[in-house]
């Protein structure tokens, strides 16, 4: 076998590695998505279930107010908060081992 044979057959080796390494890591990125779907959702249920208790606690208790100026509403700031972690996240993710 010439060098330049083993030379190949040594970078298919390493290609087909690299193949496997590449899939085992998008399936833990699949698997880190999924759980961080499950903990948005059982979030944002526990956020209704508390949005919905507030109401009903402060309703007919006091006279309607003048309307306030324009504020944000929760889940804009929620979604701005979730974007902020996400780049922060995928920031210091990047600079891991």
């Amino acid at each position: 076998m010439t060098p330049l044979e083993s030379r190949k057959l040594l970078l298919l080796a390493e290609s087909e590695l690299n193949r496997a390494q590449l899939v085992q890591e998008w399936q833990t990125l699949a698997d880190e998505a999924r759980a961080l779907v499950r903990r948005v959702g059982t979030i944002s249920s526990m956020a209704a279930a508390v949005a919905s208790f507030v109401v009903g606690l402060t309703t007919g208790r006091r006279p309607a107010a003048a309307p306030a100026p324009e504020k944000p509403t929760w889940w804009r700031t929620l979604l701005k908060g979730a974007s902020l972690a996400g780049s922060l996240w995928s920031e210091f993710r990047s600079r891991g081992p």
